[in-house]
């Protein structure tokens, strides 16, 4: 019997971004076993365009969905996007040509603006996105706090909270943190952008070398900010104790987050970050800000330490106390490992769409109750 045929948009697959680390974990899981997954990519993948460029890709793009759907007859469309201007009015067409062409469409939301900020100063634009939800047959949320803004906003629309996972594998080992007679490693991994709190945790290690703590600090990724960064670094002085190593992937990533002993993560807004699921399965505790999911993994003091957004005085403070109570930051570890095994691994979120995949397909009319949540 032929597989039931899913396609599944995300930019292209060795794009470095949170949305091509979900699509290749549902490539890569179980899923493969029941269904047959077709990848369409969308975005400009950092393609420098001018306009005449960009309006051709932008027309083009879903002529090709349309003509993916009319050749393999998927019955499941499933969309990623974000709630910002650029990403909504994108996947809305896509929405668009799915419904059109007699698709069931899986619409997940990775972050960005809740839906009542998003069309508050529009009319038009609050009637499109009650379209834009009510069209889609199920609505997949990463977070508690956007289920429950969506079910406020959208009584009635079918939900599913379905968060984000990891492929765990290559991050265990024995849990080693560094004993208190030696500096404390902090690792950041990830994109280089200025969102990512990544200049308020270059002040506080400049604090805390000023007081004589024993720190390093390791950057790993590329992104915009990059140079920034770098000359931050030389003007404040701390090139001795802080690195940035560019992007480093695989086996070699791996190493680097076991190595560690602390994740600082002081980001801004969030949807549910793969780089703080994957340090806390390989034993690093992160240093973040209560935005988006991170609130639903992490409980502070228990998982890692929870400061404020853009408050250098809360990361200076969790350093030192992740410093000086090295027993603690043991337990920390052990305790966000396990919570990362028992929650956000791959077969978990295969098992979820399994689910609305199946129950999508099976739906001959009407709109299908599929998910959990």
């Amino acid at each position: 019997m032929a597989k039931i045929k899913i396609v599944i948009l995300s930019p292209s697959r060795t794009a470095a971004s949170g949305v091509t680390t979900h699509a290749n974990m549902l490539f890569a899981s179980p899923l493969n076993n029941d269904f047959e997954l077709l990848h369409f990519q969308v975005g400009s993948e950092g393609r420098v365009e001018n306009r005449w460029q960009w309006l051709v890709r932008y027309i083009g793009s879903p002529i090709r969905l349309a003509r993916l759907i009319l050749r393999y007859h998927p019955k499941v469309v499933h969309l990623n996007t974000s709630i910002n201007n650029k990403a909504y009015w994108r996947d809305l067409i896509y929405l668009g040509v799915a419904k059109l062409l007699g698709c069931k469409v899986v619409n997940q939301i990775h972050g960005g603006v809740l839906p009542a900020n998003f069309t508050h100063n529009s009319y038009i634009k609050y009637r499109l996105f009650q379209c834009f939800i009510a069209c889609s047959d199920v609505i997949v949320l990463i977070s508690k706090e956007e289920h429950q803004a969506y079910l406020k906003y959208t009584p009635g629309t079918h939900l599913a909270y379905i968060p984000n996972a990891i492929e765990h594998t290559g991050l265990l080992g024995d849990i080693s943190i560094t004993n208190a007679q030696q500096p404390l490693k902090l690792i950041y991994i990830g994109r280089l952008t200025f969102e990512k709190g990544l200049f308020e945790a270059l002040e506080a290690i400049a604090r805390l070398l000023t007081l004589g703590r024993k720190l390093s600090f390791q950057i790993v990724g590329g992104g915009e900010a990059e140079m920034a960064l770098r000359e931050r670094v030389e003007q404040l002085g701390i090139a001795q104790q802080v690195h940035l190593l560019g992007a480093i992937f695989g086996e070699a990533k791996n190493a680097l987050w076991k190595q560690a002993d602390v994740f600082v993560f002081p980001t801004y807004s969030e949807g549910l970050p793969y780089s703080m699921l994957e340090a806390m399965a390989a034993g690093t505790p992160p240093i973040t800000c209560p935005v988006g999911a991170i609130p639903d993994v992490v409980q502070n003091g228990v998982h890692g330490l929870l400061v404020p957004p853009k408050d250098v005085d809360a990361i200076v403070q969790a350093i030192v106390l992740m410093d000086e109570q090295r027993d603690q930051l043991h337990r920390m570890a052990e305790t966000g490992r396990q919570c990362v095994l028992e929650h956000y691994t791959v077969e978990r979120l295969a098992l979820d769409f399994y689910g609305v995949y199946s129950c999508l397909a099976s739906a001959t009319d009407g709109r299908a109750v599929c998910g959990r949540g």
